[in-house]
């Protein structure tokens, strides 16, 4: 009996050190650092690999440093111009110093939305409509710097922000096409009147040079015969030279004097 018993204390011991040893072992993938805490205190970060820690006397926390993508919420934003709106984007970012992304701020993840969300309708309500829709790479660029200037005592990188969605109610819808059309006819007119002077210069042009020259004119005449010809209406106007008719007057006053 006297066997066993000992043979059964010592089992238990073995299984007592083969249970702190499994614990003390410690294994973190190539994308994980451990940051290690003895009896409270910070003492470095382990990792990536195998490595062994002091069961009950050390505590570490695992830190994931691949990027993340954190979908930031539609957020309610007034313009520069008094528009209202709804903004919704997408942040890419990770952990750099994860010394810092666990001791500087409890959750790096909801503090990093939560400061998206306030950097977002920050910088949006300082631009008007307009830049909101057609300088989206501006605004993209500028969020991007103050939310990375702003974690970097997180140990936060933010690498991209980008603005997903522009939400305009259907009001404001209409009144943006009323002044795309708008600016459509305004640029329409604008080529009209620039041809039309174009062809008022060349008119002028023209005509000094068949002023130079009368015979010309009456060329222009039969080409203009030429072409109401081809076109078979039934009506033909026949320009009179005015050459004609002054000569007719002159030789219609001359008996009367």
């Amino acid at each position: 009996m006297g066997i066993f018993a000992d043979l059964a204390f010592y089992l238990v011991i073995v299984l007592i050190l083969l249970l702190v040893v499994a614990s003390a072992i410690k294994v973190l993938r190539e994308y994980e650092r451990g940051v290690v805490f003895t009896l409270g205190r910070f003492t470095g970060v382990k990792g990536p690999g195998l490595f062994l820690l002091i069961p009950y006397v050390q505590q570490m926390i695992r830190v994931d440093l691949r990027t993340r993508v954190l979908d930031v919420p539609g957020q309610d934003v007034i313009s520069h111009d008094n528009v209202s709106v709804r903004v919704s984007a997408v942040i890419y970012f990770r952990v750099i110093d994860p010394e810092r992304s666990t001791i500087q701020v409890e959750d790096f993840m909801m503090a990093t939305s939560q400061l998206a969300q306030t950097t977002l309708r920050s910088v949006l309500g300082k631009h008007d409509l307009d830049e909101m829709l057609a300088e989206r790479d501006k605004l993209n660029s500028d969020i991007q710097e103050i939310l990375d200037a702003q974690t970097d005592a997180w140990g936060i990188k933010v690498a991209n922000v980008e603005i997903k969605h522009v939400d305009i109610n259907e009001s404001m819808i209409r009144a943006i096409a009323r002044q795309a059309e708008a600016e459509r006819e305004r640029r329409a007119k604008i080529i009209n009147a620039d041809g039309e002077q174009q062809a008022a210069a060349k008119l002028v042009e023209a005509a000094e040079i068949l002023a130079k020259q009368p015979e010309a004119m009456q060329l222009r005449y039969l080409g203009t015969l030429n072409v109401i010809a081809s076109e078979k209406t039934s009506t033909i106007l026949f320009p009179f030279p005015m050459e004609f008719a002054n000569l007719l007057l002159s030789k219609a006053d001359k008996p009367s004097q």
